[in-house]
C-alpha cells in the first residue's frame, strides 16, 4: 500500500493506523537515490511528495514542507535574490530527502544553508532540531541514522546576491548535469560514494568498466559513476553489476567503493 499525505494531521493517523494495524512503514520522498529490490516493499510506502508547501521567506530565511522539490526551493531563493542554494538546482529530489542524505553538488551541501528542521518522533511526537543536533556529514545525517524520524518541514538561511548571478549560475550547473550526466536513462543517480582524495567515476573508468553490462544493467558510457538502467533490466542486474564494479575497483586500485544509493530492503 502506497499513501500520499498533504498534512501533518494526515501523515500523523496514517502512522497511528499502520502501528494498529502492525505494519511496517517506509518513508520515500522522490525516490530518486533508492534502488528497491525486485521483491518490492511490505507494509505502508508513505510518498512524501504531496507533502509539498510554498517556499516562506522572511528576510534571508526559507522554510517549506518536506516534500517541496528541490527544483522549487531554488526557484523561490532566486526569486528573492538570496544565493547559497544554486547547487541544488537540478537534483531531482525532494527537500526533505535532501536533508536526510545531506545532499550536495559542485561544491555545495545541504549543511552550508540548512538551519533547522522539523520532524515526527517514533511515538509521534512533533520535534523542532537546530542543525547543529542533526549530524550532518558527508552524505548522512542524523535521519540517516534513525529512520524512525520522520522529517516534515526544513529551514535554510542564505545571503543576499545579484538575481542575474544567481540565475546565471543556476542556469550553468544545470547545464552541467545535462552535459555530464546519463539524464536520458533511468538511474539512481550517482551509485557511489566519493572515496577520500579520488573520484568513484575516475576509478571506474580507470578500470575499463565504461559500458560494462549485465543484463539490463550498465555502467554508463557519459560517465561512469552513474550505473543506469540500459536495457529494460531488473533491480538484481543493478545490484550485480554494483557487486561487479565494486570487486573490480578494489582488485585493481585497493580502494573499496561504498554505494551513494539507499539500497531497500
Amino acid at each position: 500500500m502506497i499513501v500520499f499525505p498533504k498534512t501533518k494531521d494526515a501523515l500523523k493517523k496514517i502512522l497511528d493506523a499502520a502501528k494498529e494495524a502492525s505494519l511496517p512503514c517506509f518513508v520515500m520522498g522522490n525516490g530518486s537515490n533508492l534502488l528497491v529490490r525486485d521483491s518490492g516493499l511490505s507494509g505502508v510506502v508513505i510518498k512524501m511528495t504531496a507533502y509539498e508547501t510554498e517556499p516562506q521567506v522572511s528576510g534571508t530565511t526559507i522554510r517549506c514542507g518536506a516534500g517541496t522539490p528541490l527544483s522549487r526551493l531554488c526557484t523561490a531563493a532566486y526569486e528573492h535574490s538570496l544565493t547559497g542554494l544554486e547547487f541544488a538546482y537540478g537534483i531531482p529530489g525532494t527537500v526533505g530527502g535532501a536533508v536526510y542524505m545531506n545532499a550536495g553538488a559542485y561544491g555545495g551541501e545541504m549543511k552550508d544553508v540548512l538551519t533547522a528542521v522539523s520532524h515526527l518522533t517514533p511515538d509521534g511526537e512533533e520535534e523542532t532540531f537546530d542543525a547543529s543536533r542533526l549530524a550532518l556529514g558527508y552524505r548522512k545525517s542524523f535521519y540517516s541514522a534513525n529512520p524512525g524520524y520522520i522529517i516534515t518541514s526544513a529551514e535554510f538561511t542564505l545571503q543576499k546576491g545579484d538575481p542575474e548571478a544567481i540565475r546565471t549560475r543556476m542556469d550553468e550547473l544545470l547545464a552541467r548535469r545535462k552535459e555530464k550526466q546519463p539524464l536520458e536513462f533511468p538511474s539512481a543517480g550517482s551509485t557511489f560514494k566519493r572515496p577520500e582524495g579520488h573520484f568513484a567515476g575516475a576509478l571506474i573508468e580507470q578500470c575499463g568498466l565504461k559500458g560494462y553490462t549485465i543484463g539490463g544493467a550498465q555502467v554508463s558510457e557519459k560517465h561512469a559513476g552513474f550505473l543506469i538502467n540500459r536495457y529494460d533490466g531488473s533491480a538484481q542486474d543493478i545490484l550485480d553489476l554494483i557487486a561487479y564494479v565494486t570487486d573490480t575497483v578494489q582488485k585493481q586500485t585497493g580502494i573499496t567503493l561504498e554505494p551513494e544509493v539507499k539500497i531497500i530492503p
